[in-house]
């Protein structure tokens, strides 16, 4: 008498990632990741990157608000995990609660992700996350690098140099997003996703340059300002960032605590 074969081929495991904390987080198949509890006022830029060793694109669906449908993000493929980021930018004013998913339909998808704002992610892990000192010496700018400060109450110059193509970092302060594109050769729209009040009310600029530095004028007021890059492993290899105090008086103000931890 023949056996009876009563196995039944497995698809892929789909995961309920809790995502609060807005760490580094890797989403595949089927897996949906949620944070709830964003701020009120606060711009927030969720980061991905495609981390499938192929070229195949892979679309993120991330469900902001129940007044629109969910805004669909290509990851653009790429090989050995060398691509820039897609940012989506929202702010905490259309919803408190985000949900990022990749669909059944995406078989090897591999997706790393983050949240950054003045205040996320909370938990740092996997993250270069450090202060910025204001002292007009260029610092190493690495990919999954988070710089943060609180400038003081006059003006600031922040320079971003790069030596490679299309090199991506975004500025947050509370209330809004700054995309610079060093030796820019492409639209940078194309990875970069506004939506509800960010895009309505200009709450973001895109600031490109073909030059290999770019110099932008910072006003200092007290608040948090973070620099995240956005870019690929190779364009960061000598990418730098510097901070200088455009007054005669000691331009370093106090660091806070951490802002990516609680206070």
């Amino acid at each position: 008498m023949a056996r009876l074969n009563n196995s039944v081929k497995k698809g892929p495991v789909m995961s309920a990632i809790n995502w609060n904390s807005g760490k580094l987080i890797t989403l595949t198949q089927g897996d949906t990741a949620t944070i709830e509890g964003l701020n009120s006022g606060q711009v927030y830029g969720f980061f991905f990157y495609n981390a499938a060793q192929n070229d195949a694109t892979t679309i993120v669906d991330v469900t902001w608000s129940n007044a629109h449908p969910p805004q669909q993000v290509p990851v653009y493929g790429t090989t050995a995990n060398q691509g820039l980021a897609s940012v989506l930018l929202m702010s905490g004013d259309d919803s408190n609660t985000v949900a990022a998913s990749i669909l059944q339909g995406n078989p090897g998808a591999d997706v790393q992700a983050f949240v950054c704002s003045v205040k996320m992610p909370v938990d740092t892990s996997g993250i270069n996350n450090q202060p910025l000192p204001a002292n007009g010496q260029p610092q190493a700018f690495r990919r999954f690098t988070r710089y943060f400060d609180v400038p003081a109450s006059h003006w600031y110059d922040v320079t971003i140099e790069s030596d490679v193509d299309q090199f991506i970092v975004v500025q947050f302060t509370e209330e809004m997003a700054e995309v610079i594109v060093v030796k820019s050769v492409a639209n940078p729209k194309e990875n970069v996703f506004p939506v509800g009040r960010v895009e309505k009310d200009k709450l973001f600029s895109i600031q490109p340059t073909e030059d290999e530095r770019i110099q932008v004028n910072l006003q200092g007021d007290g608040t948090q300002t973070v620099w995240m890059n956005a870019d690929s492993v190779q364009n960061s290899q000598n990418a730098t960032i510097t901070l200088q105090s455009l007054t005669a008086r000691d331009g370093r103000p106090r660091q806070r605590q951490d802002p990516a931890l609680p206070v």
